[in-house]
């Protein structure tokens, strides 16, 4: 069975599911993720964005990654309870000669309802084995320095590598601290 056609049950929430979408599967689940996109940037959680997140950027964000899905060089997971996407998380696998055994996770997030029901943590461990499945040992990651993402990342086994100062910025143009994680993947 291939990764795509795998979907893993969670022990801690029975009633959830997290699986790859595949390129062809983008454009049917697109309206979810741009709401849930939006509802998480509009909820305080930026992901690179800033508030108000129009409707149409949020599309243009989800459509902009087609090109990586059909080639590979990015998998795009998304966590489903009730038949309803809730949470999200991206692997960007280096594409450089000297770096096979790398990888990005990227955009991680679950709806804020859903927040606290270990979604975030099935997320994790489905990137994790996409990761290893590809010969991906080494993951990084950044997220805002001191929130609740990086306490979840190091309760998962990562390590701050450093912290950058004002790396974003806010609506009101206050800067915030940003802070690169790193794990390495046992070997199987």
């Amino acid at each position: 069975m291939s990764f795509a056609d795998e979907e893993i049950q969670l022990s801690s929430a029975p009633d959830t599911s997290v699986r790859l979408v595949l390129p062809d599967e983008l454009d049917r689940v697109l309206p979810e993720l741009v709401e849930l996109l939006i509802d998480t940037v509009h909820g305080g959680d930026p992901l690179g964005f800033l508030q108000p997140l129009a409707h149409e950027q949020a599309r243009s964000y989800w459509s902009s990654l087609r090109a990586d899905l059909q080639t590979g060089s990015r998998l795009l997971l998304v966590a489903y309870r009730a038949h309803r996407i809730v949470g999200s998380g991206q692997l960007a696998l280096s594409p450089w000669s000297n770096s096979p055994h790398r990888a990005e996770l990227q955009k991680l997030f679950v709806a804020a309802t859903f927040r606290g029901q270990g979604i975030g943590k099935a997320l994790m461990a489905a990137l994790h084995a996409a990761a290893a499945q590809r010969g991906r040992s080494l993951l990084v990651l950044n997220t805002r320095h001191g929130g609740a993402a990086q306490a979840l990342y190091e309760g998962l086994g990562y390590k701050e590598s450093g912290v950058l100062p004002g790396w974003t910025l806010g609506a009101a143009g206050e800067r915030f601290d940003h802070v690169t994680l790193y794990r390495h993947l046992p070997s199987s």
